[in-house]
């Protein structure tokens, strides 16, 4: 019987992303018991045992929601049911006080302890189940809040120990795959709730570009992010050459940053503001225009306060970022 499109439209990405790993090794799967991280799972059991490697299924229980402990109980006994070699469930306190909102805070709470999870497990890959619509999502939301080519290149296929092997992949195949391969998954109610912006664009947003602009909006908006994220490396490569020319001891040279191309420039600045220990949810695009004219806008100022608390200087040649 020839295998299911949808099927194979999610094996396939799975099988080309771990085909440089040896037999023997691990590899994760974060799983929430949603259809992308579900047929993630089944196609990385399957694909992950023909070469002989160890699948661990994880799931990450962030206690936002009542009865969140039951729910990690049925996806571990899901995760068990596909075959996978060992189940962990991992529980993380969410602080909603970090100013970054419950979706970000909850992200970063989620990678520090899959990344905690890989180390304990001794795997080399941690597999994330976001597709192509999670991208074109990210995408539109980085445009919308003029984010920058940072923000619209989207999301990497790969970082560290991390993988997301189906961003290519539209939500479509993942949700028919569990269905032919009659797995059952938890629909997410958080999935549903107008509150969050990500469910505005994906129920409203973009489903209003595909009927005024025509199909492919999606891809169209994921292709951005591919070529964007090849211009964007490469400026982050000059950009880092620029910053280790301009180190000096007690700041940054003038004259050599001063010099270069706007571009690279703000990337720098924005680095050093980031160094100098100012929240990154916090920093804006201002603040780094602002700090931009200590270097070629000089007119005497005194100094440019920064989130953090933090102060940026201009003191003999040198630009200078720290403590207010």
């Amino acid at each position: 019987m020839s295998l299911h499109p949808s099927v194979a439209a999610v094996r396939l990405p799975v099988r080309a992303g771990l085909a440089d790993l040896d037999a023997a090794e691990a590899v994760a799967v974060a799983c929430s018991g949603g259809p992308d991280s579900v047929a993630l799972a089944s196609a990385a059991v399957f694909e992950g045992h023909k070469r002989g490697l160890r699948v661990v299924g994880v799931t990450v229980d962030h206690g936002l929601q009542d009865g969140s402990a039951d729910q990690a109980d049925r996806v571990v006994r899901l995760l068990a049911a596909l075959g996978v070699d060992e189940t962990l469930t991992a529980r993380v306190a969410v602080d909603p006080g970090s100013g970054m909102g419950p979706e970000a805070a909850a992200r970063e709470a989620r990678y520090a302890v899959l990344e905690q999870v890989a180390t304990h497990l001794g795997a080399v890959r941690v597999l994330l189940g976001h597709t192509l619509d999670d991208q074109a999502e990210t995408v539109l939301l980085g445009l919308a809040r003029g984010s920058g080519g940072r923000s619209l290149r989207g999301m990497r296929p790969g970082f560290g120990v991390f993988a997301r092997p189906l961003l290519g992949v539209r939500r479509d195949d993942t949700v028919t795959a569990c269905q032919v391969e009659g797995l059952e998954v938890w629909d997410d109610p958080h999935n549903h709730d107008p509150g969050y912006t990500r469910v505005r664009v994906r129920r409203r947003v973009l489903p209003v570009l595909e009927d005024e602009l025509g199909p492919g909006v999606a891809e169209a908006l994921a292709r951005t992010a591919e070529q964007l994220r090849d211009d964007t490396a490469l400026l982050e490569e000059l950009a880092d050459g620029l910053l280790d020319r301009a180190r000096r001891e007690g700041g940054l040279d003038v004259a050599t940053l001063a010099g270069a191309p706007p571009a690279l420039r703000h990337r720098v600045l924005h680095r050093a503001v980031l160094e100098a220990g100012s929240p990154a949810a916090e920093v804006t695009r201002g603040h780094v225009l602002e700090v931009d004219r200590l270097l070629v806008d000089w007119r005497g100022q005194r100094w440019i306060d920064l989130p953090g608390p933090r102060r940026a200087a201009r003191r003999d040649g040198l630009l200078v970022v720290g403590p207010a």
